[in-house]
């Protein structure tokens, strides 16, 4: 038994690295003797960027998905159960422990790669991103039950940037939104948030993408001009999608970063439901997330809370 609580501690330890709105980090697990529950911890969803929880039930896959890896590399089968008990909501999911388990090679490279992947929000180079790269990311979402929508044909670019710009906008306007977003990032010696080392670099007017303004006291660089951009789509959009898009983001993030890819989120026209709904329209599916794949400078990991603090 010992050997399993060792072996879960450091599987949730993994699972903390995944993505999360700003950094909020928005999960807790409880460990049993036979599985780990995953729940949703409401006092870090953000209630006016998020007030539905959409992208909190995207982090909470994605934590998902990281535990359920590093059990496999770590010879410990699992099962998942999705929304396992509808009269508590907040209980996303638990892994089922069960049985021993060979992980393959790939699955120990995705594995090193949760310790290395971070957001990069700085520039790109305009450098393509090879085919076979591509053909790899969306193989990731659609092992996950999602898919990945790659787009990197100006028109196209553009009607993506176009969405962003749009929302951007108007998450601009909201003084509730502005002052929520603050409270999450520009800090120093915390456990979570974003940083200013991880803030990256305002863009200059011209960039075709708007980045989101996090504080950077830096000075406005270019940034890539044709840019190639990912949609993460899923048929339905109930909680149970929203997991599995979670998951599929965090296999497709740690996908790129085994390729030595770079990849930010771009979340402001989720974030608005107007935009949200015309970037679904676009790509003919729900629409959960945007990313930006690209080859750049490393950035800067972003701090995570340790696992005495996320167990219920």
């Amino acid at each position: 038994m010992s050997t399993t609580v060792s072996t879960v501690h450091a599987a949730i330890a993994a699972a903390v690295r995944a993505p999360s709105p700003f950094n909020t980090q928005p999960w807790e697990f409880a460990v049993h003797p036979d599985r780990v529950d995953v729940w949703l911890d409401q006092s870090r969803v953000l209630a006016v960027t998020d007030p539905e929880a959409h992208e909190a039930h995207i982090a909470c896959g994605a934590a998902v998905y990281t535990l359920r890896l590093a059990l496999a590399v770590s010879g410990q089968r699992s099962e998942l159960v999705v929304l396992p008990d509808r009269t508590r909501p907040d209980l996303v999911a638990s892994v089922v422990l069960d049985g021993k388990y060979r992980p393959s090679p790939h699955e120990r490279t995705l594995a090193e790669a949760v310790w290395r992947r971070h957001t990069n929000r700085r520039p790109f180079l305009d450098r393509p991103v090879p085919s076979p790269a591509k053909t790899a990311l969306m193989r990731a979402a659609a092992g996950e039950g999602a898919q990945l929508h790659l787009m990197d044909e100006p028109a196209d670019v553009g009607a993506v940037a176009d969405l962003i710009r749009r929302a951007d906008h108007v998450l601009g306007q909201d003084l509730a939104h502005v002052t929520e977003v603050r409270g999450w990032t520009g800090g120093r010696d915390r456990l979570d948030g974003v940083s200013v080392a991880a803030a990256g670099r305002p863009s200059t007017a011209d960039t075709v993408i708007v980045l989101r303004e996090l504080g950077s006291r830096a000075t406005a660089v270019p940034f890539e001009q044709l840019p190639l951009l990912g949609v993460l789509t899923t048929v339905g959009d109930t909680h149970s999608d929203h997991l599995a898009a979670g998951q599929a983001l965090q296999a497709v993030l740690l996908e790129a970063c085994a390729a030595g890819l770079a990849v930010s989120p771009l979340s402001q026209p989720i974030e608005v439901p107007a935009t949200r709904d015309a970037l679904s329209v676009l790509v003919g599916a729900a629409a959960h997330l945007v990313l930006r794949f690209g080859y750049g400078h490393p950035g800067t990991v972003t701090p995570r809370r340790p696992v005495g603090e996320v167990l219920r």
